[in-house]
């Protein structure tokens, strides 16, 4: 058996972002290519497919949003034996919950937005959304991302159809900052680069994130240094606490006097060449090719550790 494994690369999914991972799936497949054998997989179910071999293959998973994101898709290949990059099951079940990010991450030292979480059947008073946190805030799903179901409000009239328009799942209304987003990759525990991300439209929703021309991206971000080397620890604290591993991206926004709170930790972001991750890889002086072939690294070592014959 030849010691080179074939580099699998998953794309697609069930969720709402399918067509985003799609796009991550061709770019890193291709770029994948140019350093190990490569095949590119379209999952169109929540199961692994079944030319998969733990003893041929290891994933690179580009699966955003719900099963392909939030462990499903890891607990499948943990229980095949395969191995595979980015976070493991609990990391990045615990994750796509931005309740439980935020606790952890808060026990740690860290800042997060105030927020109040509730499920769709419980809706809470508008009155009483409004005495807590002001007529500005943002309704978002608690375990979503790519901004699916994102709803800025800023009045009661708002807040009120905001509300009306969920009928199911468990959702967080937070007060809304205003100030600045960021974004920092973190690779093998360590932050790289600070990306500054200034929609147009004032709203980092899926269209400004998704559309061309919409939003301008400051790569690196214009921040004092020291500011720079505080949030760049506080990406590693925040990677760390939710038991990262190989790579995430950490969002986070500040406001006002300099005070910066954390968005959320995303385990597998957007990955064409134009995404956050390689933007903040860039920063570092690292292009497109390098990094998929840094990100596979470790799960490569798994793959041989695995093989390896058991030593008497």
């Amino acid at each position: 058996m030849s010691d080179a494994p074939i580099i699998a690369v998953f794309s697609g999914g069930t969720s709402a972002e399918r067509e985003v991972s799609l796009g991550s799936g061709l770019a890193c497949a291709v770029a994948l290519a140019r350093s190990f054998p490569t095949r590119l997989f379209r999952i169109d179910e929540d199961a692994l497919p079944p030319e998969l071999d733990s003893s041929r293959h290891v994933v690179f998973s580009t699966l955003h949003g719900t099963f392909g994101e939030d462990g499903g898709m890891q607990r499948l290949l943990d229980a095949a034996g395969v191995a595979y990059t980015g976070c493991n099951a609990a990391s990045s079940a615990l994750t796509m919950d931005k309740t439980l990010t935020k606790k952890k991450v808060e026990a740690r030292g860290l800042k997060t937005i105030p927020g109040l979480v509730f499920p769709a059947r419980e809706k809470p008073p508008v009155e009483a959304v409004v005495a807590k946190f002001g007529e500005h805030v943002v309704v978002k799903p608690n375990d979503q991302g790519s901004s699916v179901g994102l709803q800025i409000v800023g009045t009661r009239a708002e807040l009120t159809t905001a509300l009306a328009s969920i009928s199911n799942g468990t959702w967080l209304i937070e007060k809304r900052i205003f100030g600045r987003e960021l974004a920092v990759g973190v690779l093998g525990g360590r932050a790289m680069g600070i990306v500054e991300i200034r929609p147009k439209s004032g709203v980092y929703d899926y269209a400004s994130k998704y559309t061309k021309g919409l939003t301008e991206y400051l790569a690196p971000a214009p921040l004092s240094s020291e500011l720079t080397r505080t949030i760049r620890a506080a990406a590693e604290t925040a990677f760390e606490a939710c038991g990262g591993r190989d790579y995430a991206r950490v969002d986070f926004m500040i406001g006002e006097n300099e005070a910066f709170y954390l968005l959320e930790i995303n385990t597998l972001p957007g990955m064409k060449e134009t995404s956050l991750l390689p933007m903040s890889a860039r920063c570092e002086g690292m292009d497109f090719t390098a990094l998929v072939r840094e990100m596979v690294k470790p799960a490569l070592q798994r793959f041989h550790a695995a093989m390896a014959p058991t030593k008497r």
